[in-house]
């Protein structure tokens, strides 16, 4: 097999529902060479191994489990991706997908072990952990995707198109929202989706709060963010539901209201969309995206919903397995489409300096990442550290019940509890 070499750190929902097939798919376009998922314990790899619905559409496609499929599931191997990341040639990749409080060790051993690396979203919950980041992969010429894939999906791609040939006006207030299943509730999430670790706002509002940056290039300077806490099935507490009022450098505000209580036997497997109102000289333009309910909706036989339910909004926008000219099933959507640009980024790289010598390559490489940086469709460290200033200032003001926190981009980037808080 041709192609890069991965390794998927984390083996739960987001490596089951959109990561492992879209790698999958790839692999059958000869991008990717083989694929090694790696997990805490060999629970969370059997039921990717076993997932009905992926060995159906890659009935020839397979992934090495680390560790193996053999190894008792009460055993644990917290260190097992590091050793891994240390025996693989340079230049491969990491795709990281662990619970927000681990990216950054992983990504940072990836970077140290010359790997590219693709993270799911937010990458670290520290701007200064994102500084570092940048500078360790401007260093060694690698490349470092953040995995928003709502930049991919096509109203996004419209409305930042429009918005910036000034056919809306400015933005100015808005309101988004992000609601996950209740069912949540009982997987894994009742294990580290804790008060001390993340919240709703950062784990999902941080989509839209960097769609709105992505639209518009207009730059978050304070927000609110409060919490409201409840207990998961196993006793751990965690801000289950929260609401953020983010300020922009123009004066706008956005409201975000995200949280895991989504009822399980609605028609959606979520509630997600934005509205934005803009104003021009002598009126208003308007954004509205609707993203949970987009037109197609089935009633089912049984109730094979994301929560059980039968009657159910299906959106075909951002990952489907759909049928095709090839055996089993192939993914399509922009979530699909999101790891599909970054990974054919860093092939890019890889296949444009791979005749060069070393100290050339390294001088080119940089080049290629820089000209991607400038673009700023895919999500970097280098064009969209805003998000983990908003990250951070959000911690900083969820646990401060809900203190209003600035955002400073002069002399250095950095968050500060507002005055009188």
């Amino acid at each position: 097999m041709s192609g890069l070499r991965i390794l998927v750190v984390g083996g739960g929902m987001i490596t089951a529902d959109l990561i492992l097939p879209s790698l999958y798919q790839l692999q059958r376009r000869h991008l990717l060479a083989e694929i090694t998922v790696c997990a805490l314990s060999s629970g969370p790899l059997r039921a990717l191994a076993e997932n009905e619905g992926i060995r159906e559409a890659f009935p020839d496609s397979s992934f090495v489990a680390e560790p193996s499929l053999g190894e008792p599931v009460e055993k644990t191997y917290p260190d097992l991706y590091a050793s891994l990341i240390d025996r693989m040639a340079p230049r491969q990749l990491v795709v990281v997908a662990v619970p927000d409080q681990m990216h950054y060790p992983v990504v940072m051993k990836a970077l140290r072990g010359n790997q590219h690396v693709l993270c799911v979203k937010p990458l670290v919950l520290e701007h200064l952990q994102a500084l570092e980041i940048e500078r360790e992969a401007h260093e060694r010429g690698l490349f470092v995707g953040m995995e928003y894939h709502k930049r991919f999906d096509r109203r996004s791609l419209v409305a930042r198109r429009d918005y910036r040939m000034g056919r809306f006006g400015e933005f100015m207030l808005g309101e988004a929202r992000l609601i996950e299943p209740y069912s949540y509730r009982n997987s894994n999430f009742q294990n580290w989706f804790t008060c001390d670790q993340t919240d709703p706002f950062v784990y999902v509002g941080c989509h839209y709060v960097d769609l709105v940056f992505f639209i518009t290039g207009l730059r978050p300077i304070a927000l609110s963010v409060s919490g409201v806490k409840r207990r998961f099935p196993n006793g751990n507490e965690g801000f289950l539901w929260s609401n953020g009022r983010v300020q922009y450098e123009n004066g706008a505000l956005l409201s975000v209201t995200d949280g895991l209580g989504y009822p399980d036997d609605a028609a959606g497997s979520n509630d997600q969309g934005l509205l934005m109102y803009c104003e021009g000289p002598n009126g208003s333009g308007m954004i509205e995206h609707k993203d949970n309910d987009r037109g197609v909706r089935y009633a089912y036989l049984e109730g094979i919903g994301c929560g059980g339910s039968r009657y159910n909004y299906v959106s075909p926008d951002f990952f489907r397995l759909v049928p095709w000219e090839g055996s089993g099933f192939k993914p399509v959507g922009y979530g699909y489409e999101s790891i599909a640009a970054n990974l054919e980024a860093m092939e890019r790289i890889e296949h444009g300096t791979a005749q060069l010598e070393a100290s050339t390559a390294l001088v080119q490489r940089r080049e290629l990442i820089e000209a991607i940086d400038r673009q700023g469709l895919l999500a970097t460290p280098a064009n969209s550290f805003t998000n983990e200033l908003v990250v951070e200032a959000a911690r900083l003001s969820i646990v401060n019940d809900g203190a209003w926190v600035n955002i400073a981009y002069q002399p250095q980037p950095s968050v500060a509890l507002r005055q009188g808080h």
